[in-house]
């Protein structure tokens, strides 16, 4: 089992996106996505939420939660989004970056056209990773 953990600042928005379309992606019993945050903020931002809610992905539960020692362990591959200079050390994990911009009061079309890239990146994840489904 592969565990991917998918990071940013605030875990409030594109880590939550990335690790939602990761786990709805991947084949689950080869691999799983978690997210976190070096500082969570308190809640995933409400216009995060409306546009996953688009793609039939629900995060209205979804919580941010803090990048502790223990969770960075479980990661053979940690995905880090935009954080730039906060971005996490976690040892042993290989690590991707993906620069991506902070969906934090942006419009809900700024929004959907970075959900549609993040999707993108995860699906090329899965692919170059062979994590997807047998056959696919």
């Amino acid at each position: 089992m592969i565990t991917v953990l998918f990071a940013c600042v605030h875990n409030a928005g594109r880590s939550q996106m990335a690790a939602a379309f990761f786990n709805a992606i991947a084949d689950p019993a080869r691999a799983r996505a978690i997210s976190a945050g070096t500082e969570p903020g308190a809640r995933v931002h409400p216009v995060v939420v409306e546009a996953m809610r688009e793609v039939v992905i629900d995060l209205s539960a979804a919580v941010p939660r803090k990048l502790t020692p223990e969770l960075a362990s479980q990661a053979q591959i940690l995905v880090t989004l935009g954080c730039g200079e906060a971005c996490p050390v976690v040892p042993g994990a290989r690590v991707i970056d993906w620069p991506v911009p902070d969906p934090k009061d942006q419009a809900i079309e700024s929004v959907r056209e970075l959900r549609s890239d993040i999707e993108k990146r995860v699906r090329e994840l899965i692919a170059v990773e062979r994590l997807g489904p047998i056959g696919r």
